[in-house]
C-alpha cells in the first residue's frame, strides 16, 4: 500500500534547485534573462536556482529583488575559471583578479565559510579540471551531470566522485531558456537562502536529478 502522506512529507522536507545558470546581462554566452529563467524553472517544477555567471556577481541586487517579488528562491553564485578549470563557488563577496590556482580559489572560498564545486570537470573544452580533481582538497561537490557536457564526460566526472568520496550533483549550465533544469540537485532538506544552501551542500548528501517527461526522476548512476 502506498503512503502518500510519507511521500508528501517527503516532496516538502526535498528541494530541489538547478545550482549552476548563466543569465544574458552579465554572462555575453547567454541568451536568457532572469525573468526567464525564473518562468522556465517553476515551469518544470523547480523549487529554486541559482545563477552562477562567469568571473561576476553584479546581478546579486537584482536577482534579490526579483527573489522577494515572486517569493521564489534564487541564490548567487560565481563560475570561476582558476588556472586550472572552472569552479562553481557559493559563500563569497568578491571574484579574484584575475586567475589564479584552483586550490588557492578553493581556500579562499573555504575560508569565507563557502564551498565549490567543480563545474563539467571532463569536458572537451579546456575548462574543466580534468585529473587535478585527484590533486586538489576541498571540493564539496562534482558536477556529474551537466547539461552542456556530453554523456562519457559527464560519467567520467561521476566515477571520479564516486573515487573521491565527493557527492555528485546535477546542474543544467543554461544558456538558453529551454536548457533551464535539464539537471538538478536534490537537497537534502528546504532552504531560503544562501547560507542554508551552503549548509544543505556542506552535508555531502545531494543527489542529482533529471527532467524527463515532466517530472524530476532519479538518476542511476551504477
Amino acid at each position: 500500500m502506498i503512503n502518500w502522506k510519507k511521500i508528501n512529507l517527503e516532496r516538502r522536507l526535498i528541494m530541489l534547485v538547478d545550482l549552476h545558470i548563466h543569465e544574458s546581462k552579465y554572462s555575453l554566452d547567454s541568451h536568457v534573462s532572469l525573468e526567464n529563467i525564473v518562468a522556465e524553472a517553476k515551469s518544470k517544477g523547480l523549487d529554486g536556482i541559482a545563477i552562477t555567471d562567469h568571473d561576476d556577481m553584479q546581478i546579486k541586487e537584482e536577482a534579490k529583488a526579483l527573489s522577494e517579488l515572486l517569493n521564489y528562491p534564487i541564490f548567487v553564485g560565481v563560475e570561476y575559471l582558476t588556472l586550472e578549470g572552472d569552479i562553481v563557488a557559493f559563500g563569497i563577496d568578491q571574484v579574484p583578479e584575475g586567475r589564479i590556482p584552483a586550490q588557492e580559489f578553493i581556500d579562499i572560498v573555504k575560508a569565507a565559510g563557502g564551498v565549490c564545486i567543480a563545474a563539467h570537470p571532463f569536458r572537451n573544452n579546456n575548462r574543466g579540471l580534468e585529473n587535478n580533481l585527484n590533486i586538489v582538497k576541498g571540493l564539496a561537490g562534482i558536477e556529474g551531470f551537466n547539461g552542456n557536457t556530453d554523456k562519457l564526460s559527464n560519467l567520467k566526472a561521476v566515477e571520479t566522485a564516486k573515487k573521491l568520496g565527493i557527492q555528485t550533483v546535477g546542474s543544467s549550465d543554461a544558456h538558453h531558456q529551454h536548457e533551464v533544469g535539464k539537471y538538478a540537485t536534490k537537497l537534502p532538506f528546504k532552504v531560503a537562502n544562501i547560507e542554508e544552501l551552503i549548509e544543505a551542500i556542506k552535508t555531502n548528501k545531494c543527489t542529482p536529478r533529471i527532467y524527463i517527461d515532466g517530472e524530476y526522476k532519479e538518476i542511476k548512476e551504477n
